[in-house]
Parts: structure tokens; sequence; C-alpha cells
């Protein structure tokens, strides 16, 4: 690039040339201000300032050091655009090799590069080269540059077209992305692009350009390429993508090994679950004693028999901390061999955990004992088909239809005696619905049915006792566990027993659903160990119990949170499949309303003239899956019927 002899005579031209400024007289000035270069005409040279006028008019003041050029030629206007013609010619490269590494002036470079003393135009072009140089040329004062290492030069020339090349694969991403294709590099990239992008990433800011240019989320551009299915897919995923960052899988596991010494229990035991539930960790049974007295049997699926602490099964577990659910699908805590292994389910004699009370005829336990055994399941009976048979108007008429409605009727009368002994007896009890949902493919069913049945106080009232049992028994015996409290209102969990206040018991271990919750196969570790003897596998103040404790605590409102939203977006997707207009609704507070056959609570705004109980009518008028929101308008009050 250039002659090197040339350059050579140029170089040492400029070391010897000299640095003074050399002074003009005449009328145009060419001089930089504000990083920039600029030309005036002179009204007044008062030494040290100017007085210029630009070729649009503008007058200005400007410092005397800061002038360049002194000219009449070309016109005044003329200059720069034609100096910039100029410049265009120059070959920067050249330039560089022939400055060497002193310090110069333009005026001597100008000499030296033109072969003679360059005129007003030659010089504002040299300048304006020099100055649209950096990378090439550092500025050292006013008409003052030194070539750039070339270490420096070759790096930042690689970085500029590094850049370029990366200007053009983005144009090319945000091309495709506005045509509705998506680049194959993003591919593995959509979900973190989604939600938790890095936003120096080429990737994420053509994604971001393409949504400006189309007025478009990112989710909704990604719809828009067959990149996401649905709104439904993008709150998945969003949960998916923070909480299972490696997928759902469980990976190779060793296979289950249940202890084979395990007795056979002599009853006929009987699971009450909803239709969809596989971890079946509860179930009960009732046997008549030739004393006249009856046994009721509480039992819960013992997983803890074949998953010992530390185990491969075990770390799965403890990752987890819970079984995730949501409409239509779950995620469980454990891998579907294990649950098989130890769910209570019909035909099987099962690994269980057993509470015992003996029950005489007037409803007083007797006596109470635990222990590990085999378990056969009878049956596992549905809400559905129990609710039919086994309600109100059932225990009203003295007879309850059904195969087991003998052990149903003893179990909701033992139920009763124990919420009396509580003290609960006469609270109100929770009426509000409960909400099931059925979804198949896009189309949900959502089931309403009323908390407080019978078939939910037997189920309840039962399990509040055993884990208030087994809560007392390993509280007494000093072993380490985790209990559900509650006092001055506030729950919380602890490794202390402490009372439960809402439910009026001493202390209350989560102890009765192993299948599902990590703290509840905790617990039945150390009961277990109690029952045999054993030290127990946690010592209280033990770290990796308090650190379970901590994690399963943000484990289980995280996924409780994904719950609701997931069961809005299937609230807001029925509204849509049945072209519901307008919904009644009960008022709670304020502008707040919750729709009186829906899980669902949304803001009115235009509420007005209510109290918290009124009935209103909401019509719908806009909703939003992918925000989980609804708008609604106050349609007036309902009169009661």
């Amino acid at each position: 690039m250039g002659n090197p002899a040339r350059c050579a005579i140029i170089r040492a031209s400029l070391k010897a040339a000299s640095l003074a400024a050399i002074p003009f007289s005449r009328m145009n000035v060419f001089y930089e201000e504000e990083g920039g270069f600029k030309v005036g005409a002179i009204l007044a040279d008062n030494d040290t300032s100017l007085q210029v006028e630009a070729p649009h008019g503008k007058r200005s003041k400007i410092k005397a050091s800061s002038v360049l050029l002194r000219f009449d030629e070309p016109p005044l206007g003329a200059l720069i655009d034609a100096a910039q013609r100029v410049a265009d010619g120059v070959d920067v490269d050249f330039l560089w090799q022939c400055c060497g590494l002193d310090e110069f002036s333009f005026d001597a470079l100008g000499k030296e590069y033109f072969g003679h003393t360059p005129d007003a135009l030659e010089s504002a072009a040299l300048l304006l080269k020099l100055h649209g140089a950096p990378m090439y040329f550092y500025k050292k004062g006013k008409g003052r540059y030194k070539a750039a290492p070339a270490d420096a030069l070759k790096a930042a020339l690689a970085s500029v077209e590094k850049k370029r090349l990366q200007a053009e694969q983005k144009q090319c991403y945000v091309d495709a992305l506005a045509a509705g294709r998506l680049p194959e590099a993003f591919r593995p990239l959509i979900s973190k692009l989604l939600y938790a992008p890095d936003k120096n990433s080429i990737e994420w800011k053509a994604l971001d350009a393409a949504c400006e240019q189309l007025k478009l989320t990112p989710a909704r551009l990604f719809v828009k390429c067959g990149a996401l299915a649905s709104a439904h897919d993008y709150h998945l995923h969003r949960f998916l993508f923070e909480y299972f960052p490696h997928g759902t899988g469980y990976g190779e596991l060793p296979a289950i090994v249940i202890p084979g010494n395990l007795q056979r229990a002599e009853v006929k035991a009987f699971s009450i679950d909803d239709v969809t539930t596989t971890e079946i960790d509860d179930a009960f049974s009732v046997t008549p004693l030739a004393n006249g007295n009856t046994q009721i049997g509480i039992h819960i699926a013992a997983p803890a028999l074949g998953i010992a602490i530390g185990s491969p099964v075990d770390a799965v577990a403890r990752a987890r901390l819970s079984t995730v659910y949501f409409p239509g699908q779950k995620i469980t805590m454990l891998p579907e061999p294990v649950i098989a292994a130890f769910t209570l389910g019909k035909g099987g004699d099962c690994p269980a955990l057993s509470l015992y009370a003996e029950v005489a005829a007037d409803g007083t336990i007797v006596a109470t004992h635990s222990c590990c055994e085999r378990v056969p399941i009878a049956a596992n009976l549905r809400h559905g088909e129990l609710d039919e048979v086994f309600n109100a108007d059932a225990l009203a008429a003295g007879e309850i239809a059904h195969e087991y409605g003998v052990e149903l009727k003893f179990l909701w009368r033992f139920a009763a005696q124990l919420q009396a002994a509580r003290g609960k007896a006469d609270a109100e009890a929770d009426l509000r619905a409960e909400y099931n949902f059925y979804v198949d493919g896009d189309r949900v069913r959502i089931v309403e049915r009323k908390r407080g049945a019978p078939v939910d106080k037997v189920v309840s009232e039962l399990m509040i006792f055993a884990n208030s049992e087994w809560g007392r028994l390993l509280a007494e015996a000093g072993h380490a566990a985790v209990y559900r409290a509650q006092t001055s209102g506030g729950a919380r969990m602890t490794t202390v027993p402490a009372p439960h206040e809402g439910l009026g018991v001493a202390q209350y271990a989560w102890a009765s659903s192993p299948l599902r919750r990590y703290v509840d196969l905790i617990n039945q570790r150390q009961m277990l160990a109690l029952l045999a003897g054993e030290p127990a596998p946690y010592q209280p103040g033990d770290e990796a119990l308090l650190v379970a404790l901590r994690d399963f605590e943000l484990a289980y409102d995280a996924y409780a949170g994904f719950q609701r939203n997931m069961e809005r977006y299937w609230c807001l997707r029925w509204i849509e499949q049945e072209n519901v207009c307008t919904l009644d609704a009960t008022v709670m507070r304020e502008n707040l309303v919750r729709f009186n056959h829906l899980p669902l609570v949304v803001r009115v705004p235009s509420l007005r003239d209510t109290i918290a109980g009124d009935q209103v009518r909401i019509a719908v008028s806009r909703l939003d899956p992918w925000e989980l929101t609804l708008h609604g308008d106050f349609d007036g009050k309902v009169s009661a019927s």
C-alpha cells in the first residue's frame, strides 16, 4: 500500500517540519468547534477572538485559537463539500503508513503528501480525512495528530469488521422474523429470549427490532413464526424455564427395592380421591373388633421404605420438593415407576404407614397405635360417584347406598367427633366452591363442587388426626420433624412443635402426602425410624433438614402461584370457548369481584354504588390470555331471587 521510498521521505520531512502556526490574513476561516469543522466569513478580528458569519447567516463569536485555515478561495459555502470530495480520494492506509510514529501537524503532512504547499481546499480535505479516521490517527491537539500503533489499528479494524458482519447478520434475522420465518440460530434460544434475554446479544437486538417493526410482542412474533404454539405454552414454558431448566424427565434411575418382610394387614382398605389422582397417598379401613369396638385405620403410602437419603431417587425428589399441579397436567415429584410401586392402587398389597384408632361404641378413642405393613387396597373411590350417594340427604335418611356405605357412615360420625374435639364443631362449614379443571386438547371443562361435603369432612378430619398424632409421637420422642404451625393468625413451617390454632391441634406435622411433598417424606422417615427403634435420620438443628424446609417453602409457593396462573388462563379460555358475554359476580371490596361460578377474581373500575357481598353482573369487554387479564364493565346489580 503506497511507495515505501516515498513514505520514508514523507516521514523525514514531517519530523523536520516547523510546528509553528503560519499566520494568515484571509477573509474566511475554517475552524474547529464541538468536535467538528465549520467555515465562516470574518466580520471582526479581535486578535484572541473573531466575529464570523456562517454561510446560512448565523453569526458567532469564536476563539482565534480554534482557527485552522484562513482563505479567500473557494467560496465560503463551497469549501466543505469540495474538501470532502477531495478527502474521499485520499488513501487513508497510505497516509497511515507514511506518518511514522512521531506526532505531526496537518499542514506539514499536506506539503509532503501533495508535493507542494497545499491550498485551502487541499488542507481542509486532509483535515477532514485525518479527523474522520480516528482508528488510524489519534488527535493530539489543534491540527495535530499521531498515527495509531499497528497492533491497535489491527484490533480496531477487526472490531469494525466484526460489527459490520453482525449488523448484516442482524438484518438477516430481522428480515426473516418480519417474514414469519424463525432463524435456525433462534431455536435453542426461544425460552431465553422470551423470559431472560441477554439484551446485548445479536439475537435479542434483531428480535427487538423486528417486534418494533411489526408492532408485536416477542411472544406474539414467535407465534407468527411458528415457534410458540399458544398463550398456554407461553405461560408453561416460562415456569419450566425457571424451575425445570433441564427438562421434566428423570433420567436413568435404579429400580426401587421394597422390603419383603412387611406383615400383611387384615383390613379391607379403600381410598377417596378425584378421578385424575394417580399419586394415591391415603386410604382408610373400618374393621369390627371382637370386643365390640371398631378399628379405624388410616393408611399412608410409604415411599420412605424404598427411597434412601442421598439416593438417586431421593436427589430427584429433593430437587423438585413437590408435585406441580396445573389444569390438564402435572409434574410429579417422583418418577412414575416409584409412584407405581407405592401408590395405594386397587388390588395391591401396598406398603403403608398405618395409624390405627380403636373406637368404642360411643365414639371414644380407646387406644391408638402405628405400624409399617402391607395394606390390601380393595377399592379406589372417586369424588364424583361418592357425591351422588354420600351426601347430607343420605345421612339424614340414615342409609348410604354404596358398597362401602356402612364404613363411610361410621367414618363420618367419627370425623364429626374429631371435629368437635378440636373445638370446631360449631364452626360454619366453608361452603365456598372448589373447582376441578378437565382439559381435552384446547377445550376445558370446569366442574364446580361445594366444599364441606361429607366426603370432604371424612378425608380432612382423618388427615388432621393422623398428622397431629404422628406429630405428637415425634415431639414426645425428641425426633426432629417438619410442622405446620399457626399462632396469632400467621401460618408458617417450623421444625419445632407448635400449636396450629386454625385447626385447633397442639401440633401438626405434614406426613400424609409423602408421594407428593418432600417434607412429608422427611417426616415419614422419622416415623419409620421411631417405630423401628432406630436413630432418627435427621437430628434437631440438622442443617440438611433446615435447608430442605426453606427450599420447600419457596418451591411450594412458586408451584402454587403457577397453578393459580394456569387456572386463570383456563378460566379465560373457557369464557372464550363458551362465548360468554356477561357473568354474575360477588363484590369482594371496592372494585374487586369474584365470579360466581368460576375461580376468577378481577378488578372492575366502573363498579359503583356497591358494597361487599352485593351481586352484580359484569359485561366482558376484553380479555387477554397472554397477559392473563380480563376487562369487564359494570352492567348493574343482580336482584336477589
